[in-house]
């Protein structure tokens, strides 16, 4: 992934300040070491979250779902997160997505939950100092067989964890669209489940055996998840079925879909062709302006239950 770079305008807004703050004459260009020194410099960092793990997953392939949470992720970081990208799909597309290929990494999830590798060997760095990712690969195809013989299967990748999730204020997985040891061990760790849907009623069968999971979950191995969240990926607003569907969604899942749509955008697509972010590629488009506006209803909803909690 190239190393951002940003305008005076940009960063301002990035940091929340008046446009004035930051004088631009002695600099065209800032870098993201910048916009880190900046943060520290001006106070403003983000407000706490907790060391949150956020799996997004959908059974059903092909609703954009790596898409949105390589953006999501590289958009809390440029926020001010500590953040932790998890590729867990042996195709690598997360690993993709952010400039990188999978094979050129000797080191895996695979060798962390099977070899016990210490976590801290396979966390990579990126040009944004506060998002690192772990890579994937197709070795990681063999990760299912190998951990079915093993003891205490399910919770492998959550006490993989333990030794490094301290560093990061948010740890994001990215699932492959199938259920496996894998994806249950990321069930098992997550504390918030993302399920990107296209606007088209196949979604919904997708959606209720996700939820028959989530239910045994919690019924045989006592994982509660603290949120659910639906997010309607590539929506288009003209297309009669797409309201209809998006309609039967706030009827069936009301309180766990998101107000918040991610519109269709090609240069969302194009971003994830060329293997950069949308913020990297475009952060004026509608794609990046939509997963902003998804990233601020579900910290509203994170500090709403916050402030429940509080006041119980």
């Amino acid at each position: 992934m190239e190393a951002p770079t940003y305008s005076a305008k940009q960063l301002c807004r990035i940091l929340g300040v008046p446009g004035t703050t930051i004088a631009s004459r002695k600099k065209e260009r800032f870098t993201s070491e910048d916009l880190w020194k900046l943060r520290a410099k001006l106070s403003r960092l983000p407000e706490p979250v907790g060391g949150r793990k956020q799996l997004f997953l959908n059974f059903k392939g092909g609703t954009g779902k790596t898409s949105l949470s390589t953006s999501y992720a590289y958009r809390l970081a440029e926020m001010g997160h500590r953040v932790l990208l998890v590729d867990l799909d042996s195709q690598g597309h997360a690993t993709k997505c952010l400039g990188y290929e999978g094979e050129d990494f000797p080191k895996t999830l695979l060798d962390v939950l099977i070899r016990k590798t210490p976590m801290e060997e396979v966390i990579n760095k990126t040009p944004l100092p506060n998002l690192s990712f772990v890579p994937s690969n197709l070795g990681m195809s063999t990760i299912d067989l190998s951990l079915m013989p093993m003891a205490a299967r399910e919770f492998k990748l959550r006490n993989a964890l333990r030794e490094v999730q301290g560093n990061y204020d948010l740890i994001v997985f990215d699932a492959p669209p199938s259920f496996g040891l894998l994806n249950l061990n990321a069930l098992m760790a997550a504390d918030d489940l993302f399920v990107p849907v296209l606007a088209d009623f196949l979604s919904f069968h997708g959606l209720k055996l996700l939820f028959e999971t989530i239910q045994s979950l919690e019924e045989d191995l006592g994982h509660i998840l603290a949120h659910v969240f639906i997010v309607v990926n590539a929506f288009n607003a003209s297309f009669k079925l797409a309201k209809e569907a998006l309609e039967a969604l706030r009827e069936h899942y009301p309180e766990y879909l998101l107000s918040q749509l991610v519109r269709q955008c090609t240069k969302f697509a194009q971003a994830s062709s060329e293997g950069v972010p949308v913020f990297l590629s475009d952060r004026e488009c509608k794609g990046a302006k939509d997963i902003q506006g998804m990233i601020d209803e579900v910290f509203s909803r994170l500090a709403t239950q916050k402030s429940a909690k509080r006041a119980g």
